[in-house]
């Protein structure tokens, strides 16, 4: 575990001391749980968002886009049930004086156990030559022990939740003895609720101003936009609307990097569907999300499904697809059949029949509809944190090189002319001007080649070119391979196809 803590500490330094991500606010001691995209972290974050864009809408021609805004009427809110119900429940430890969250804390405990569990099959591993881990996992005592106590803490948890029971919450916490991490300390207050939307003011005159919220999710934009998209782009069920764009929750806990953050991105897309075929389209969306991911070239261990025991008040199924991070595996999207719950709760706050008519059938509904919810930074964390590798080379020399998928890497080639003289440098400039209207290319000179591989290893650029005096002789160029360190001799002129037939969309 302490191992994987090591990892992550260098993934955040990387992020930062390549220009990746910075702590907002930076030079006033920062700002918590805000963070600043850098220069590659953007053209990263950008590309992300045009995989997903192209995947979802542009491959669909029942799925189209739109962007609502961030200030929205505040009775969406009450609609929705965000007012009265989008709460954390918030435990603080009264030695500390220190807040958290105690779902949080109980995620915690629960990891420290599954941290065992981990342990005990490594040390089968080694132990059996011909070892089947499912098979242990089912025989052996210690496991299926602690499987049960991870089995018990979450039935008691949702069941202290489902009836909206602080006090058995608090009770968990206690019973399991989970001491505050500041404090080492039980001394802990009871539970309680907090909102977790930012409200601000909207009006000339502060007497006068409506109270309004930054929007803590962007899904609703899509619902109350259903009638103008449905009627103006004629579109008929089942179909979609896709959306990406920032969200905000005032997180008490915000932690991890950006992986809980205060202002965050997401990608969203509500597909609407007839009642009574929406558990087949859940079916659908998790097979076609499960593909989205694995086309990133991400090793498929590195996911599962967790199915939702507890269901939020609007759906009948919902799954989370997690990832495994650094620090364990946690939700990277979800897929949620919402029911007709959020067209119906508009139709009933706002009076508007927020319905359609199904020619086929000849009649009038509220659509069902299929969700996938997506976390942009979340996306970025996990494709950050997979392609950071520390490598040892037959040399003996050390290199740190992103393997990021080559069609989201920020800059796709590097042009690298050998020496600063003999012209060289003004050959390069010439092939970055015959590439940087197709890609996004960096030129760079300074230092020695050696030095200047190693700086694009790091910033993940698949492809570097150099340009040396054979070019001039013979108008050849080197290009040397990210991931495997090979190189090969092209003409110059041939560039351009050979970076497209390498630098292929994602196929899933």
């Amino acid at each position: 575990m302490a191992n994987n803590e090591d990892v992550f500490k260098k993934i955040v330094s990387h992020a930062k001391e390549y220009g990746f991500i910075f702590p907002s606010s930076e030079i006033y001691d920062g700002l918590a749980a805000v963070y600043d995209y850098g220069q590659l972290g953007v053209e990263l974050k950008n590309n992300i968002k045009q995989y997903w864009w192209k995947s979802m809408v542009q491959y669909h021609e029942n799925i189209v886009g739109i962007d609502s805004a961030i200030f929205m009427h505040p009775k969406i809110w009450k609609a929705s049930g965000h007012v009265d119900a989008f709460n954390d429940p918030l435990i603080d430890n009264k030695d500390s004086k220190k807040r958290y969250r105690a779902d949080v804390l109980i995620e915690d405990h629960i990891a420290k156990i599954e941290d065992k569990i981990r342990k005990e099959v490594e040390k089968a591993a080694k132990r059996f030559e011909n070892f089947d881990e499912a098979m242990f996992r089912s025989t052996n005592a210690r496991v299926l022990e602690q499987q049960a106590k991870i089995d018990d803490i979450t039935h008691r948890y949702s069941e202290a939740m489902n009836a909206n029971d602080l006090e058995a919450v608090r009770q968990l916490i206690l019973d399991l003895g989970i001491v505050c991490p500041i404090s080492g300390t039980r001394n802990w207050t009871e539970v309680r609720q907090f909102n977790l939307m930012f409200a601000t003011q909207m009006g000339s005159v502060a007497d006068g101003a409506d109270t309004i919220y930054l929007r803590p999710e962007t899904a609703q934009g899509i619902f109350v936009n259903f009638l103008n998209v449905q009627k103006s782009g004629r579109m008929k069920i089942p179909f979609g609307i896709a959306q990406i764009g920032k969200a905000f929750r005032n997180e008490i806990v915000a932690r991890q990097f950006i992986f809980r953050m205060r202002e965050f991105e997401q990608m969203e897309m509500q597909f609407f569907v007839r009642p009574g075929e929406e558990l087949k389209w859940f079916e659908y969306w998790k097979e076609t999300r499960r593909k989205w991911h694995l086309a990133l070239g991400i090793s498929e261990k590195k996911y599962r499904f967790h199915d939702h025991e507890k269901l939020a008040h609007y759906a009948n199924a919902a799954t989370d697809i997690e990832f495994e991070f650094p620090f364990g595996f946690k939700e990277l999207e979800g897929i949620h059949s919402r029911t007709n719950f959020d067209l119906s709760r508009h139709s009933e706050f706002s009076g508007k029949k927020l319905q359609y008519f199904d020619p086929e059938l000849n009649e009038s509904y509220t659509p069902y509809v299929i969700e996938t919810s997506i976390g942009l930074d979340r996306t970025f964390l996990a494709i950050f944190s997979y392609a950071y590798h520390e490598e040892t080379l037959e040399d003996g020399s050390q290199r740190v090189v992103l393997k990021i998928p080559t069609i989201l890497a920020p800059y796709k080639a590097a042009v690298l002319p050998l020496v600063k003289k003999d012209g060289l440098p003004e050959k390069a400039q010439q092939i970055v001007d015959s590439l940087k209207y197709d890609y996004m290319v960096q030129y760079d000179e300074k230092d020695a080649i050696g030095r200047r591989y190693r700086r694009q290893d790091a910033i993940g650029t698949p492809f570097c070119i150099t340009v040396d005096n054979q070019t001039l002789a013979n108008g050849t160029v080197t290009v040397r391979e990210r991931d495997t360190m090979q190189q090969e001799r092209i003409p110059a002129e041939n560039l351009n196809a050979y970076l497209h037939g390498k630098i292929q969309p994602l196929s899933h």
